[in-house]
């Protein structure tokens, strides 16, 4: 859990959320060629669902960047896979 711990550390820190949620799928494919090894670690793919006012005004791509940046180092070299769902408190509450 070292690579969601980080995950989560760096997310804080860069958008202080209200919610955050890491969901680790990296189950659902372990069958890939890819996944299977000793480099796999079993923290390859994840769902971040992350909710902070740090979002207004800014595209949705924007955002998926901006979550991007903050994890540069784990998407260069352990996560595989990231899905990023990334909202404002008040796009929440009025869902």
């Amino acid at each position: 859990m070292q690579v969601e711990r980080q995950m989560r550390e760096k997310l804080t820190a860069a958008f202080a959320p209200e919610q955050l949620v890491i969901e680790n799928d990296s189950h659902k494919h372990a069958h890939h060629r890819a996944m299977q090894g000793a480099a796999n670690t079993g923290e390859t793919h994840f769902t971040v669902t992350i909710i902070s006012a740090a979002f207004a005004g800014r595209s949705r791509i924007d955002r998926h960047r901006l979550v991007h940046e903050a994890l540069a180092e784990e998407l260069a070299g352990p996560i595989h896979a990231l899905a990023v769902k990334a909202a404002t408190p008040g796009e929440i509450s009025n869902a």
